[in-house]
């Protein structure tokens, strides 16, 4: 999820404008939980299913050779 969309309860403002106290430690923990999240959020859902494609044929080549 991204905080840019989000509203804070306490000032009603956008959170990722960083208005209030409570904005700005939302803001800090939300960015600090993307790191891994935002690598997979950035990748496409057509290369996550390529990447699966090529996964599983790769298991059945190597079952036939093994």
């Amino acid at each position: 999820m991204t905080y840019d969309r989000l509203v804070c309860a306490n000032c009603a403002a956008p959170v990722n404008e960083g208005r209030c106290p409570v904005c700005r430690a939302s803001r800090q923990r939300l960015q600090q939980q993307s790191g891994l999240i935002g690598l997979f959020a950035q990748v496409n859902p057509a290369a996550l299913i390529a990447l699966l494609v090529a996964l599983v044929a790769v298991g059945l080549l190597w079952d036939r050779v093994g």
